[in-house]
């Protein structure tokens, strides 16, 4: 007897979900960046490499606060958020918390699977202590921010200018969105 699969659903991320997620990173980038990346980029966004990266991020992460949560949609993997304590300077230790990235393969856009996520990300951090949410989003991803807003995160002000390139000719700037999600002892 096989065991059910719901139609979509979260839940954290295995090894063998590390290909998927490669392939979903690519698929998003892609769609969402290509414009902002350079072509020497494309070989790092190559769904193998990337799905080594996350493989070490599922099996050895930082730290245990560091997760990885997918979305499915039956037994896919059709989404995914990395979460970690907040690694900005004014982060304060055990209170903040950062999306590293959440990404939807385009192909599932729409179908709430972003929203599951970053429903079960707050929930997670919240059961372990942080009380506010952060995300890194490029000011030209007016889909992101819409996101983001319409789930109560605030621009706070800060801003940082990234070097996609690493040589200055590719640079983004990004805002900094802010949710406060409460922690477990405010319950």
């Amino acid at each position: 007897m096989s065991t059910p699969t719901p139609d979509a659903g979260v839940r954290p991320a295995r090894p063998q979900d590390a290909d998927a997620i490669g392939q979903v990173h690519a698929n998003a980038w892609q769609a969402a960046y290509a414009q902002l990346l350079p072509d020497r980029t494309a070989a790092a966004l190559a769904p193998p490499a990337l799905a080594e990266s996350w493989l070490a991020a599922i099996t050895d992460p930082p730290s245990p606060q560091h997760r990885v949560l997918v979305a499915t949609a039956g037994p896919d993997v059709v989404a995914f958020v990395a979460l970690s304590p907040g690694t900005d300077a004014d982060a304060v230790d055990g209170q903040d918390a950062e999306i590293l990235v959440l990404l939807v393969d385009p192909a599932s856009t729409g179908s709430g699977h972003g929203s599951r996520l970053l429903n079960a990300s707050a929930d997670t951090l919240r059961d372990n202590g942080f009380g506010v949410l952060r995300a890194w989003v490029p000011e030209p991803d007016e889909d992101r921010q819409r996101f983001l807003a319409e789930a109560g995160f605030t621009v706070d002000g800060a801003t940082r200018v990234l070097d996609a390139s690493g040589d200055g000719t590719a640079t983004v700037r990004e805002l900094r969105w802010s949710a406060a999600i409460g922690s477990a002892a405010d319950r």
